[in-house]
């Protein structure tokens, strides 16, 4: 329809209707008495593809992967029972920078006020962790709103826009002449501002004079597509180029710049080390968060060092550390022009090659053959890792949450293609996110899906192993079981002397049954000979699978967190590092 023509439709109609000429393709969710108005009109009117979950923090970390790898805004919906449930995806995509429209139905305007069932604030509920909140009042006004929804997400810093829809709003009818969508806001990043000319032209020089700089790329280059820029300025200056682990994957990990992870979080003794002797860091879409920087002291004394930044957020700019140049923009478009400067007016220029590979290969070795042994009844994370760096295909996304889940192959995984290959949720960091991931995942790739979860959050989202089978997806699922919350348990015992924790440890449970039991095709590794013939034949199988391997609390063999490595050379206890 034309922008003038007019045509009577009712709230729900109109939501569809705005979704599909948004390009929207899928919507993460679940039901309730407060969406039955919506369903009723999207069976008969839309083929919007509804991915149905157990539980609606499952669907909303689902929307935030799938927002991550298919780069467009990700719809998100749940009725007002449940309207507090989507608070963990919602928080860890507005930190994550990642754009979801969330719809959350309610009852009536000011029925909240007479205590009406399921009645709170939603809309002060969500301000904080949105960028913005808002509540349609009538039909009339959803396409307006869903486009200004659809902009202020995917426009600047991406983030998660809220939209409160009370039930009666989903029947109401209304004539509607503005039924249009504006497409330049249906991916994300939106718009692309270049940062300041002279600030870039300042960076430059200072990057130049650099004897030792180093790249460090946070997700924010990920986001931007920059990829391939980054790239040619790192092999333009000969830089190397180190990523937190939410970045991983922002160039190939095997090119001879690529440090791989650095940071608290995954970084190794070599990357970190590398970072810490750099003279000039030049951070790129980084909020030099306390994970990403090992609190704050990778980098040894400050006032040493000399930083340049560069990100879209404002905010982040100079947050952390005292810059020498600081520049808002996008970064893809913001490097671009450097590039460009620099080939300009720099014709000429021949740097001195640099190739970490030799460096990167020792230190991977010397873990892969450290051999370290095992508590009795455990398989090491490491060579879980190494067999299945070797075997992973190209179009594998890799998902994982905090822990010993997330740290090795954080660290040891080699990401061969850029892009959002390895997913993890390290912004907020909640437990429950890796699996409700893999789905979201697996309805954004055609590829497989590996999601690597520990036992403690696998107990959080056990309910959606339905939601996997029922889809017909390949998702692996990955169990690395130790009957502990690990990551608590090594905090207390590495970091704060205790002896034993409180309340960390469960009782054992046969998860292979209960993966039995949902239909998934099941495998329990019991040594280290079987652990690539069982990822093969997973990986293979186009369906459900589920893999339990049994590993040592990270108290017990510390793994790739700089500062437990440092209280366990003091304590005398092994460790990867």
């Amino acid at each position: 329809m034309s922008k003038s023509e007019s045509i009577r439709m009712n709230g729900a109609q109109i939501i569809l209707k705005m979704l599909e000429l948004h390009g929207v393709k899928h919507v993460f969710g679940l039901p309730g008495e407060t969406t039955i108005g919506w369903y009723k009109e999207w069976r008969k009117h839309s083929d919007i593809e509804f991915v149905l979950t157990r539980d609606e923090r499952t669907a909303s970390y689902a929307a935030e992967a799938y927002a991550k790898i298919t780069g467009r805004p990700s719809v998100l919906e749940a009725p007002s029972p449940g309207v507090t449930h989507c608070t963990p995806g919602m928080t860890e995509a507005y930190l994550s920078s990642v754009p979801i429209i969330y719809f959350s139905s309610d009852i009536p305007i000011n029925q909240d006020k007479k205590h009406g069932l399921t009645g709170i604030d939603q809309t002060k509920l969500y301000d904080s962790i949105s960028k913005e909140s808002f509540v349609l009042t009538n039909a009339k006004q959803i396409p307006f709103l869903m486009r200004r929804a659809f902009r202020v997400a995917t426009s600047g810093r991406p983030a998660p826009v809220h939209i409160r829809v009370p039930i009666n709003i989903y029947g109401e009818e209304a004539e509607i002449n503005d039924l249009y969508a504006e497409p330049e806001y249906s991916a994300y990043p939106a718009h692309r501002p270049v940062a300041d000319h002279s600030k870039i032209r300042a960076s430059i020089d200072v990057l130049l004079k650099a004897s030792k700089p180093v790249i460090v790329c946070g997700q924010g280059g990920l986001i931007s597509k920059a990829s391939d820029i980054i790239l040619e300025l790192a092999e333009l200056l000969q830089i190397p180029v180190g990523t937190t682990t939410p970045g991983k994957g922002t160039i190939p990990e095997n090119h001879p710049l690529a440090l791989r992870v650095i940071g608290g979080r995954g970084g190794m003794e070599y990357s970190n080390q590398y970072v810490f002797e750099a003279d000039t860091i030049f951070f790129v879409g980084s909020n030099t968060d306390s994970a990403a920087t090992d609190h704050w002291q990778l980098y040894g004394d400050p006032n040493s060092k000399t930083f340049l930044h560069l990100d879209i957020a404002e905010a982040h700019v100079g947050n952390n550390f005292p810059l020498k140049v600081g520049m808002v923009g996008d970064a893809r478009a913001s490097l671009e022009y450097m590039v460009e400067l620099i080939k300009a007016e720099y014709p000429n220029l021949k740097r001195p090659p640099v190739d970490l590979n030799p460096i990167k290969k020792t230190a991977l070795d010397r873990v892969f053959n450290s051999n370290i042994p095992m508590p009795e009844g455990t398989i090491s994370p490491v060579k879980l890792s190494q067999a299945l760096d070797k075997i992973l295909p190209p179009n594998a996304i890799v998902t994982s949450e905090p822990g010993v889940s997330a740290i090795y192959p954080s660290a040891l995984l080699t990401i061969k293609e850029p892009g959002r290959r390895y997913i993890t949720n390290y912004s907020m960091g909640a437990l429950g996110y890796s699996v409700p991931a893999a789905i979201g995942a697996s309805y954004a790739s055609d590829g497989p899906v590996i999601s690597f979860t520990g036992d403690g959050s696998f107990g959080f989202v056990i309910g959606d192993m339905e939601t996997i089978k029922r889809s017909n997806k390949n998702v692996t699922i990955i169990l690395t079981r130790n009957d502990t919350f690990g990551w608590i348990r090594g905090e207390a015992i590495l970091l704060d002397d205790v002896d034993e924790p409180w309340s960390t440890d469960f009782g054992s449970v046969d998860y292979v049954k209960v993966a039995e039991a949902f239909g998934f095709k099941t495998a329990r590794i019991t040594t280290e000979d079987e652990i690539e013939a069982v990822l093969s034949e997973a990986i293979q199988n186009p369906g459900a699978n589920f893999i339990e391997i049994m590993v040592p609390s990270q108290d017990k063999i510390v793994p790739f967190v700089p500062s437990w490595v440092r209280a366990a050379k003091a304590k005398n206890l092994p460790y990867f590092y």
